[in-house]
C-alpha cells in the first residue's frame, strides 16, 4: 500500500485543481460521500441510532457537512456540530455547511466547552470526526482538545475522516490528545501517520477511498512511500529452479561473536542458513571457534585472531582480507563487542572491505563502533552498506536521544540513510526502512514476542541472505524485515504472544517464506 507525506497530499490536491481542472468541491462532494457510505457499510446497526458529525472550520468539516448531507438524505437522523461560528468558514467548507443546511440539516456553533457539553449531551449511535485534517502539526488544545475528550468518553464507534483528529499525518504522533477512531476514512493514499504508531491505533481499520484526483497529478507526485503487506513480498522473491544448486543463492560471511557472545554468532549465521543462503562461513574469535563451529552443523567456520576476547584489528583484517574476497555478502557486527581490534576492524571493512558488487549490512555492537568513529565515513563505502540499528544504537548514531528518535522514527531513519548513503532501518513497532534515494518504507507485520533475545541477530542473517541472492539493498532489506516478523507472527499464532524464542523464529521461516514465492 502506497504512502504519502501530508506534503504530498496536499500536493496531489493543487496539482488536481489548478493544473489538471478537478473541481475542488467535486472532490470534497466525493470525500463527503465515500465516508457517509463506509460508515453506513460498516456500522448499519449502529448508523440506524443517528449520527452525530464533529466538524472543525476547515475542509476537513466541509468533508464531515458532505457525510452529514448524504446520510441525512439516506433516511439517518444527522445532527452536526461545527466548533466555529459558521460565519468564520470559507470556500469549499462554506460552500458545504450552506448546502447541509438547505437540505434542511441542523448544525449547532458551540464557541465554548460549556456549550460543546450541552450540545453532545444525547448519545449518537456513531459519530464522525471532521475536527482536523492531515494538516495538523501543533499540539491540540482548547475547543477542539475538549471536543476530542468528549468523543472518546462517549465510547461510541468513532469514524475519522482522513486521519483521526489530533493524530500527525507524518509521523503518527499523538499531539496531546486524539480521537480513539475505530474507523479511518482516507482519501487516494494512506498517509505514513495511518500505520505509524501510536497514530495506527488511534486510527483503527483503514480504509483508502478513490475521490477523483488527477491521475497524471498522482504521476508527477510518484510517491515513494510503502507499507509492506503480503503482495509486496510476493513481488521481491521469486521460486526457485528445479535444477538450482547451492552456488546460485551466494556465500554470506557473517564476522560475529566474542567471548561470551559466541550466541549472536550462531543466531546471526542461523539466519542466513533459514533465509536460503547457499554458503554461510562464521568468522568468529578464535576463543569461542569451537562453540560455534559445535553449535551448527551446516555452517563453515573460520577462527580469527583474538585479544581479550574480541577481534584483533590489524591481524584480523590481514587474514578476512583474502576470506572475503569470494563472499557475496558480508554481515558484521553481532556479538562482536566495542574495543580497539573491532574498532580497527570495522574501519577496515569500511575503507577495504567492501567491493562494488559486495554488499555490507552493519548490525548491533558494529553500530556502536560506527557511532564512534562517524557514520558519514560510510559516504566513501566502495559498495552498498545496509544499517539496522535499534532506537537505542540510532540514538547513538545521530547524536540525539533516544527520546527524540522515538518521537519522529520516519524522520530519524531518513536522516540516517541521508549521511551515511546506506539504506537503514529503525527496528520496533512497525519498523521503518529509508533509502538514500527517498524511498520509505513501513513494515506491516510483528507482534510483542519478537521482544526477546537474538530476534536482530536473526534478522542481520536473513538480511545478508537476501543480499547473497542478488537483491538490491532495499529489496533485501524490506523482504528480511517483512518476513522475520511474519515467521514471528506465525509462531505466536501457535504458542501464544509471550515466551517464545528466536529460535522458534527461525524453525518456522522456511513455512512463512514457502506461501510468498508460490
Amino acid at each position: 500500500m502506497k504512502l504519502l507525506t501530508a506534503a504530498q497530499s496536499r500536493e496531489l490536491d493543487r496539482l488536481s485543481q489548478e493544473k489538471y481542472g478537478v473541481a475542488s468541491y467535486s472532490l470534497m462532494t466525493n470525500a463527503g460521500e465515500a465516508v457517509a457510505r463506509v460508515a453506513t457499510e460498516k456500522s448499519r446497526a449502529r448508523i440506524s441510532e443517528g449520527a452525530l458529525i464533529v466538524a472543525g472550520k476547515g475542509n476537513n468539516g466541509g468533508d464531515g457537512m458532505v457525510a452529514a448531507r448524504k446520510l441525512r438524505q439516506d433516511g439517518v437522523k444527522v445532527r452536526a456540530i461545527l466548533l466555529a461560528k459558521a460565519s468564520t468558514l470559507k470556500g469549499d467548507a462554506a460552500r458545504a455547511h450552506n448546502d447541509f443546511i438547505a437540505a434542511g440539516g441542523d448544525v449547532t456553533e458551540v464557541e465554548t466547552e460549556a456549550a460543546l457539553a450541552d450540545a453532545m449531551r444525547r448519545r449518537p449511535g456513531i459519530v464522525i470526526d471532521a475536527i482536523f485534517g492531515t494538516g495538523l502539526n501543533a499540539e491540540v488544545s482548547g475547543l477542539p482538545r475538549a471536543a476530542i475528550e468528549k468523543i472518546n468518553s462517549l465510547k461510541t464507534p468513532a469514524v475519522a475522516i482522513d486521519i483521526a483528529s489530533g493524530v500527525n499525518s507524518d509521523t503518527g504522533a499523538v499531539m496531546g490528545a486524539a480521537i480513539d477512531a475505530a474507523l479511518t476514512v482516507t482519501f487516494g493514499f494512506a498517509k505514513y501517520g495511518h500505520v505509524s504508531y501510536p497514530g495506527a491505533q488511534q486510527c483503527g481499520e483503514l480504509k483508502v477511498e478513490q475521490v477523483g484526483f488527477a491521475p497524471q497529478a498522482i504521476d508527477e507526485i510518484a510517491p515513494k512511500g510503502l507499507f509492506i503487506e503480503a503482495k509486496d513480498a510476493r513481488e521481491w522473491m521469486k521460486p526457485r529452479a528445479d535444477n538450482s544448486h547451492k552456488g546460485m543463492y551466494g556465500h554470506v560471511m557473517v564476522i560475529a561473536g566474542s567471548r561470551g557472545k559466541a550466541g549472536a554468532a550462531l543466531l546471526s549465521s542461523r539466519g542466513a542458513l533459514r533465509a536460503g543462503a547457499g554458503l554461510v562461513t562464521a568468522a568468529i574469535p578464535n576463543c569461542v571457534a569451537d562453540i560455534v563451529a559445535s553449535g551448527q552443523a551446516e555452517l563453515m567456520t573460520e577462527a580469527i585472531v583474538d585479544r581479550d576476547g574480541h577481534f584483533e584489528g590489524h591481524a584480523a583484517a590481514s587474514t578476512l582480507a583474502s576470506l572475503i574476497k569470494p563472499m557475496s555478502s558480508i554481515v558484521v557486527g553481532p556479538g562482536i563487542g566495542v574495543s580497539d581490534g573491532t574498532m580497527e576492524l570495522i574501519a577496515w571493512l569500511i575503507d577495504e572491505g567492501v567491493a562494488s558488487d559486495r554488499p555490507m549490512l552493519i548490525d548491533a555492537d558494529g553500530l556502536n563502533i560506527l557511532a564512534q568513529i562517524g557514520p558519514d565515513k560510510l559516504k566513501h563505502a566502495k559498495g552498498p552498506v545496509v544499517l539496522t540499528p535499534h532506537p537505542g544504537e540510532m540514538s547513538r548514531l545521530l547524536g540525539i536521544s533516544t527520546k527524540e528518535v522515538n518521537a519522529d522514527r520516519i524522520s530519524a531513519a531518513k536522516k540516517l540513510a541521508e549521511i551515511t548513503g546506506a539504506v537503514a532501518l529503525l527496528k520496533g513497532s512497525r519498523s521503518v526502512i529509508a533509502a538514500p534515494t527517498g524511498e520509505v518504507y513501513i513494515n506491516s507485520t510483528g507482534n510483542p514476542g519478537m521482544s526477546t533475545p537474538g530476534m536482530g541477530d536473526a534478522l542481520s542473517g536473513m538480511t545478508g541472505a537476501f543480499l547473497g541472492q542478488k537483491m538490491d539493498p532495499l529489496t533485501a532489506l524490506a523482504f528480511g524485515v517483512f518476513v522475520h516478523a511474519y515467521a514471528a507472527d506465525r509462531v505466536a499464532q501457535r504458542y501464544g504472544r509471550v515466551g517464545y524464542i528466536v529460535g522458534d523464529m527461525l524453525d518456522e521461516l522456511p513455512r512463512a517464506i514457502d506461501p510468498l514465492v508460490h
